[in-house]
C-alpha cells in the first residue's frame, strides 16, 4: 500500500505546475497532464513529498501498454460500449478515459497511489469524460462487483504484483468479465495465459524504455 500524500499538499496544483496537457502519440484524441522529461519530475516529486518511500510518478507518463490498450478501445468501441469497466492500476487514467470515450456505461479507475488518482481526475476533466476513482487495493480481495470488462495496462513489471494481478483477473474471467491487457511483454508477463488481439509500435520516452519505439500488443485473457 502506498503512503498517503502529506496533509495540506495541493496535488492538483503540483500536477499542473510540473506537467503539460499533451496528447500521447498513439492516442491523439486524448490529452493528459504529462511530464516532458522523466528525471526532473521524479526528483521534484521526491522533494515535494519529503520521503523516499512514495511511489515514483508513473502517472506522469503514457506507458506503451496503456497507449496500445487505449487505441484498441477507441478503434473497437463495442468492446466496452454500455458496459461497466474497471481499469486496474490506472496511472494517468488513459485507458479509463478511452473506455469512457468509447461509450462505457460506468468506468472505475483504481490505483493505490493517491497522487495518480488526482492526476486521473484532472485528466478525465480535461477530456470531459465521466470517470470514477478509488484508492482501494482491489487486488487484496477476490474480484467482485458489476464489472463486465477489466482493463490492465503495463502492470506485469514486478513479480509479486504480476502474481496478484493474474490471480485477480483470472477470477474476473471465470465470473464472466472480459479481460483486456496492454503490455509489451515486460519481465513477468505470463504470455501463455493470453491471446494476442492487436499489435502496435508505440513512440515512447528513451529515458524510461531505453528505446524510441516500443513494440506492444493488446491481449485478451483466454477462457
Amino acid at each position: 500500500m502506498s503512503a498517503p500524500p502529506p496533509i495540506g499538499t495541493d496535488w492538483p496544483a503540483f500536477i499542473r505546475a510540473n506537467t503539460r496537457l499533451l496528447a500521447p502519440p498513439l492516442v491523439p484524441e486524448i490529452r493528459l497532464h504529462l511530464a516532458e522529461e522523466s528525471l526532473p519530475i521524479w526528483r521534484k516529486t521526491e522533494e515535494e513529498l519529503g520521503a523516499m518511500n512514495v511511489p515514483p510518478p508513473y502517472w506522469a507518463f503514457a506507458w506503451a501498454g496503456g497507449q496500445a490498450l487505449a487505441r484498441h478501445l477507441l478503434d473497437h468501441p463495442a468492446l466496452v460500449a454500455t458496459r461497466a469497466v474497471l481499469d486496474l492500476g490506472t496511472g494517468s487514467g488513459l485507458t479509463a478515459i478511452a473506455a469512457a470515450k468509447a461509450g462505457a456505461r460506468r468506468v472505475l479507475a483504481a490505483d493505490i497511489d493517491a497522487v495518480a488518482l488526482q492526476a486521473t481526475l484532472l485528466n478525465a476533466e480535461a477530456n470531459a469524460s465521466p470517470v470514477e476513482a478509488t484508492s482501494e487495493d482491489l487486488l487484496a480481495t477476490p474480484f467482485a462487483g458489476p464489472w463486465q470488462v477489466v482493463l490492465v495496462g503495463d502492470l506485469f513489471y514486478e513479480r509479486p504484483l504480476a502474481d496478484r494481478v493474474l490471480a485477480f483477473i483470472e477470477t474476473a474471467r471465470r465470473e464472466g468479465a472480459t479481460v483486456l491487457v496492454g503490455d509489451p511483454q515486460r519481465s513477468y508477463f505470463p504470455r501463455g495465459r493470453f491471446v494476442q488481439v492487436a499489435e502496435h509500435r508505440v513512440p515512447v520516452t528513451r529515458e524510461l524504455e531505453d528505446a524510441e519505439i516500443k513494440r506492444t500488443a493488446v491481449w485478451r485473457l483466454a477462457g
